[in-house]
């Protein structure tokens, strides 16, 4: 991911992600993860606490979500990350986390969690990024002695077909509300992500690849 970002920004590589965490919003920028097979072997199970982040000083709390109306929504999901102790552990870090409508987080995002690891399974490695969406007309905080910003909205992107030769990519945006909507509901192009966000997407790719596979909205990634 390129970043093209008005405000702040630290990069931090965990076992099995890489998170941009925004440290005067305390929520991440973009949370970026490979999918593959061998991660889908399950050899921890789900952690049973969040933490804070060690290598963010005075850093975000489970508490600070405390009586806020909020889930504390993983970006890069725990069940992604069932492969190693580590990576399980560091999943439930607060700098992977935003306030995520409950609806939200346990239906249909949990749903296309769900289908990543599908889509690993049918098609191989995947590669994924996340976040959230912040409109500047709509700006809410939870937290007492820490202010977190509550996204208005969140995209996912991935990326299939590198390992057969045949890329292709498909965007995703939802709203922080409730909803019960089929997959293609949330569909968009990955350059319509981009535009939102304003952030570069799979910028290593060949720009001929990089701007097709960007431009169409595939519904599947079959």
């Amino acid at each position: 991911i390129t970043t093209r970002l008005v405000g702040s920004e630290m990069c931090i590589r965990d076992r099995g992600y890489t998170v941009s965490f925004n440290p005067e919003l305390n929520i991440p920028n973009w949370v970026a993860w490979e999918l593959n097979s061998s991660k889908l072997i399950e050899r921890e199970s789900r952690a049973g606490h969040f933490y804070p982040d060690p290598d963010i000083p005075r850093g975000i709390e489970t508490g600070d979500y405390s009586n806020s109306g909020y889930d504390r929504g993983h970006m890069c999901p725990a069940a992604d990350n069932k492969w190693d102790k580590q990576a399980m552990r560091e999943s439930f870090y607060m700098t992977n986390i935003c306030p995520q409508h409950h609806n939200l987080n346990r239906g249909d995002w949990k749903e296309l969690e769900d289908d990543c690891r599908r889509w690993v399974e049918e098609s191989g490695t995947i590669y994924i990024a996340c976040g959230p969406i912040l409109y500047k007309n709509d700006i809410s905080y939870i937290g007492e002695e820490r202010k977190i910003r509550v996204p208005n909205a969140f995209f996912k992107v991935i990326l299939a077909g590198l390992d057969e030769g045949k890329p292709r990519a498909i965007g995703f945006i939802y709203k922080n509300t409730s909803g019960n909507n089929p997959l293609d509901h949330y569909v968009n192009s990955v350059d319509q992500v981009e535009r939102i966000t304003g952030l570069d997407f799979f910028s290593q790719l060949p720009d001929d690849v990089e701007n097709e596979i960007e431009s169409v909205s595939y519904t599947h990634l079959r």
